[in-house]
């Protein structure tokens, strides 16, 4: 592959993810605990009201976050309000997780990190769903923080974010990125391999679109050119991939990610997946039973049934234009080694975010030749269900055709992405 500096003047001859890191399953995407936090844990939570006792052990699981909200109202709706969620993924080497990392076998890595990071934002009516990426390798400060055993650890100003988790569990990353971003989040949730796995089965896999022929020996994951329905392991290796596809960096995974991002939120809309009790019933048992394994973790204030439902309720018909995925915006730093953030295009983004105000993409779908947009995905027919007598009345833009407008806020060419409804292909290293 020539080398070649992209529109930023980055120079993927020291390409960000082609260094190698401490452990090279570090760059585990578990974008499916995202996606089961949002959708599968919160939908399939319906579900869970039939195993009450199982339900209520997640309850009991649930880990502090700095921000509880245990008061929730007496009737199921709609959250009320916008949502805020963290989503961790993090490499452990505990249990059946060792098995999955070579680094853990040669006793070649320590603690636990958080080399996945999403903040789900989930905003107020009109409802739209921002899910924001924030690579691993990413320079930032990280406050001080206490561990889950009472451990204090001191404030750094400088350090990869894939460390706050090993330095003080969820809640340090939560502040870490509400510090970066200047979010208040208050639902948080973190998943490890054998969660990825064990839910990416009970959904019954998801499709994805390969643009050439791909082939990786980091990860073993072979794919000819063409869709593939992944699950399992399988899945888990495509979330993983980076040395297969477009420039062999972290970025272009983070794009390859979130291609399965969107054809996941694509198949739970679906009839396929919720309105299928069998497949509702089968996700709860799964997410509840990895919960009590201690393979997914949730903060107290979402680990509530009743409160998941409320939040599946706001994202259940969000349309495929309004579910947007995004990369924090980075340029590498000196020698190409690490990426530093871009507070500000970073800071449209936000404002945008905190306004509701619809977001218009203007940059490339991948900051790392990832992905390709190849079409666009029409939403399933859904029937028409009556509001309740309770709830609040409609926005008028939402009901009345004469209602002006909103002007989408154009995010900065640097923050790059896709929408739900654009459907994408990953492309091969070149």
């Amino acid at each position: 592959m020539s080398a070649r500096t992209d529109r930023s003047g980055r120079q993927p001859v020291a390409r960000h993810g082609v260094l190698r890191s401490p452990n090279p399953f570090l760059q585990i995407l578990t974008v499916l605990g995202a996606i089961v936090a949002v959708a599968v844990l919160s939908v399939s939570a319906i579900g869970a009201y039939t195993v009450w006792d199982a339900a209520q052990a997640v309850s009991d699981a649930g880990v502090s976050i700095g921000d509880d909200d245990t008061t929730l109202p007496p009737a199921i709706g709609e959250v009320e309000g916008g949502v805020n969620m963290l989503i961790v993924g993090t490499d452990s080497c505990e249990g059946a997780n060792a098995a999955l990392s070579t680094a853990c076998m040669n006793d070649d890595t320590e603690g636990e990190r958080n080399d996945v990071t999403l903040l789900v934002h989930i905003s107020d009516a009109p409802r739209r769903v921002t899910v924001v990426s924030f690579p691993r390798d990413m320079i930032v400060p990280i406050p001080a923080c206490t561990g889950e055993d009472g451990t204090q650890y001191s404030a750094m100003s400088g350090q990869m974010l894939n460390v706050s988790y090993m330095y003080g569990g969820l809640s340090c990353s939560v502040a870490t990125i509400e510090n970066l971003t200047g979010v208040d989040i208050t639902y948080a949730a973190a998943t490890r391999w054998s969660g990825v796995i064990k839910m990416s089965d009970a959904i019954g896999g998801v499709d994805v679109c390969v643009a050439d022929d791909i082939s990786d020996s980091h990860t073993g994951l072979n794919l000819t050119a063409g869709t593939h329905t992944l699950q399992g392991v399988e899945a888990l290796q495509f979330l993983r991939i980076r040395h297969g596809i477009g420039d062999g960096s972290d970025l272009g995974r983070i794009s390859n990610q979130q291609q399965f991002m969107s054809s996941m939120v694509r198949k739970l809309q679906s009839d396929g997946v919720l309105s299928n009790p069998a497949t509702l019933f089968n996700l709860a048992t799964t997410a509840v039973k990895q919960v009590t394994e201690g393979q997914v973790v949730l903060s107290k204030s979402l680990a509530n049934p009743q409160r998941m439902v409320q939040i599946a309720m706001a994202v259940r018909s969000v349309p495929y234009s309004d579910i947007v995925f995004v990369q924090y915006p980075t340029v590498y730093g000196e020698g190409g080694a690490r990426v530093q953030p871009v507070t500000e295009a970073a800071d449209v983004l936000f404002a945008a975010l905190a306004a509701n105000q619809p977001l218009q993409l203007t940059g490339s779908t991948s900051d790392g030749y990832g992905t390709a947009v190849v079409g666009e995905a029409t939403a399933p027919p859904t029937a028409e269900t009556p509001a309740p007598a309770d709830t609040a009345a409609p926005d008028a833009a939402a009901t009345d055709p004469a209602a002006p407008t909103e002007t989408a806020v154009a995010l900065p060419p640097s923050i790059t992405g896709q929408t739900a409804a654009q459907v994408t292909c990953t492309q091969a290293e070149r």
